[in-house]
């Protein structure tokens, strides 16, 4: 005869994350991956779910101020680290600048891949202040968009660092 599983033994983990600067403790199953976590259990929307393969940028999201796949992370890796994702950066006011360059060189329609081309051209604009605009095609081309055809993306996020050249000379 076998006994009922215990409902309070559902395999899942104990962690801590501090996402967008809130640190938290959280039951997670082993394979749930970051993105599901944070879209899930935390009702943070903005990372998308794409290829679930790493490929095409949607679930972007930083680990310890290196961004990452959300799809290629599991929510247990986050144990004890700093998750931040286009919220967080919205909320801090960061990107701004790029949002609205975004919305100005109209690089954005269906807006799914938005989150994801942010927040790698978040990363650019501070590693890489002086990037020129081939840089720049590099760097983005790791995240997909199917509306765009990446011209104005690419415009945007020039634009920015132009704007961010002229204010730090200044």
């Amino acid at each position: 005869m076998h006994e009922a599983p215990d409902e309070l033994d559902t395999g899942a983990r104990p962690v801590t994350i501090t996402v967008n600067g809130h640190c938290g403790q959280h039951a997670v199953q082993p394979r749930t991956h970051l993105v599901d976590f944070l879209r899930e259990s935390l009702g943070l929307k903005g990372s998308h779910l794409g290829c679930e393969h790493g490929v095409c940028g949607a679930c972007t999201v930083r680990l310890d101020d290196t961004v990452v796949r959300g799809c290629l992370v599991l929510a247990v890796q986050a144990d004890g680290r700093r998750v931040e994702t286009i919220e967080g950066l919205t909320e801090r006011g960061s990107i701004r600048d790029l949002q609205q360059a975004f919305i100005r060189h109209n690089a954005l329609q269906c807006g799914f891949c938005t989150s994801g081309m942010l927040m790698a051209a978040s990363e650019l604009l501070e590693h890489k202040p002086g990037a020129s605009r081939e840089e720049v095609r590099e760097w983005m081309s790791g995240n997909y968009c199917r509306c765009t055809g990446y011209q104005a993306i690419v415009d945007a996020v020039c634009e920015v660092l132009a704007t961010r050249r002229v204010g730090a000379a200044a």
